[in-house]
């Protein structure tokens, strides 16, 4: 996965870890940027919470840099390449600090905080084991190369055109470097950290992992089908909008959504063909280590309903009409997963019923 890397390298000027730098960085500043994230990253074992938060802020900060308007895309994938570089190693305190100011302008207060903060957070990877530290080298390399892909395949925000991924090969190549790769660090660094996993095949289980990635970027991506089409980015497959007689700037009418449909739907079962790998990797973490238990299962119950949402809804092309869970549902869903986690059985009715509404409404 991603790059070869050195366990440990040797980095210009990073500042020293005051006492709580940590809890800043993987408590304040990880809630600000990701609410949702921050709550799964509580519930992890303590031992977890470090490298993950870690490997996650570090990507936020590279979608922050991928993002911008404050910057050209050109520009944009220049500074991308910087950050990568500095994941790889040696990091440097003058580069990190040219990123954060270069993108500042038009961050929220969040993502400056971020930003400002990278040096420390760099040197936290530093400090971390050496198979950890790689690890998180590992999947911020790989998640990068996506956030690349977005870059120079699809037109800038502000052209008014709208591009496409040609291929279902495409597509799929697409969400395994922004969250297929996710699923085999998660798999690797939860083992490795977890005895009670000792017990699982490492290979089978990255696969499982991969797919369980795939599954919710899938979510993501035809959840938001209206937003990113008017950034200019179509992640349907070109070669299926065909089959159907359209054009990604068709996408842009929501009366286009019952032609459009089949594409929808087509996209939906592979999203569901993957959640039946991610409903297998659930249930091959031990019921006793529950927290790990529920960090899992929350994203999985959480995408099956988005994709429920999705499913029913006729008007999926309007922007006005997003697909999405409300919190309420969010905040009931945690409450009632405690006594669900314990039993496979409960978890099972549940996921079954999930997946069987989005089955009743294709």
């Amino acid at each position: 996965m991603g790059a070869n890397l050195d366990d440990a390298v040797s980095s210009e000027g990073l500042p020293a870890l005051g006492p709580g730098d940590r809890d800043r960085l993987l408590k304040h500043i990880l809630k600000g940027v990701s609410r949702a994230f921050y709550l799964t990253l509580r519930i992890l074992p303590g031992g977890l919470r470090e490298p993950v938060g870690l490997a996650y802020l570090l990507a936020r900060a590279a979608d922050t840099i991928a993002d911008t308007r404050a910057l050209a895309p050109d520009e944009r994938l220049a500074r991308l390449l910087d950050f990568r570089a500095q994941v790889e190693g040696p990091a440097c305190l003058e580069v990190l600090t040219s990123i954060g100011a270069a993108v500042d302008e038009r961050a929220t207060l969040s993502e400056r905080e971020l930003l400002a903060s990278l040096p420390k957070a760099f040197s936290i990877l530093e400090s971390l084991p050496g198979p950890d530290q790689a690890r998180v080298r590992s999947v911020v390399v790989t998640l990068t190369r996506g956030m690349e892909m977005d870059l120079t395949i699809f037109p800038p925000e502000a052209s008014g055109q709208v591009g496409t991924l040609k291929t279902a090969e495409e597509l799929d190549r697409y969400t395994y470097l922004v969250a297929g790769c996710v699923g085999e660090f998660w798999t690797e660094i939860t083992r490795a950290h977890t005895p009670a996993l000792n017990s699982w095949d490492p290979q089978r289980m990255s696969e499982l992992g991969v797919r369980f990635g795939k599954a919710l970027q899938l979510t993501n991506l035809l959840r938001d089908v209206p937003r990113d089409l008017r950034m200019g980015r179509c992640y349907l497959p070109q070669e299926e909008l065909r089959g159907v007689g359209l054009n990604p700037d068709d996408l842009l009418r929501p009366e286009a959504g019952p032609r459009a449909r089949s594409v929808l739907v087509q996209g939906i079962r592979n999203a569901l063909n993957h959640y039946q790998a991610a409903e297998r990797y659930l249930y091959a973490v031990p019921a006793r280590s529950l927290r790990l238990r529920l960090a899992v299962s929350w994203p999985l119950l959480m995408g099956l309903a988005t994709l429920g949402r999705l499913a029913r809804n006729r008007q999926w092309l309007d922007p006005k009409r997003p697909s999405k869970v409300s919190r309420s549902w969010v905040y009931r869903m945690m409450l009632l997963s405690v006594p669900c986690a314990f039993s496979n059985g409960l978890l099972r009715a549940w996921v079954s019923r999930l997946h069987s509404e989005v089955e009743k409404a294709l």
